[in-house]
């Protein structure tokens, strides 16, 4: 699973998903790619299944770029823990990537388009959001 190997600082605010994507919304390394339409946060676990089954999907053939990071710790209270209480946040649970409509998830090049499809809409059934299959020659 991915995560960072050190942070600055051990917890994050939640912070707010409004607005469009304006960083990584073209394809910049293959030729088809998975695009976010809803803002979400994707953990590392969702990233890795993604990955997973485009590999497994491609075989041999091809190469993957996967273009989100999961950068921001969601942290959880232990169990029978007080509301408040005063003892500040929990200790981090997992992993998330903030990720607005628009941005790119994965990407994909050295394959034929149906073999790309394919495998691309395979990862997107592990997404929690709704995305789209688009080449560089649509995008452009």
């Amino acid at each position: 699973m991915l995560s960072p190997k050190r942070t600055r600082f051990r917890t994050q605010h939640r912070g707010r998903m409004k607005g469009i994507s304006y960083r990584g919304n073209h394809i910049c390394f293959g030729k088809y790619a998975l695009q976010a339409l809803e803002p979400a946060w994707i953990t590392s676990r969702q990233i890795e299944a993604g990955r997973r089954a485009m590999t497994r999907n491609v075989r041999r053939g091809g190469k993957i770029w996967v273009r989100i990071f999961p950068d921001k710790p969601v942290t959880i209270r232990s169990p029978e823990t007080r509301m408040g209480s005063g003892k500040g946040k929990g200790s981090t649970k997992y992993w998330v990537a903030v990720v607005k409509p628009g941005k790119i998830l994965y990407e994909m090049g050295g394959v034929r388009e149906n073999i790309a499809r394919k495998a691309i809409s395979i990862a997107a059934y592990k997404m929690p959001i709704r995305t789209q299959f688009i080449s560089s020659r649509s995008s452009r």
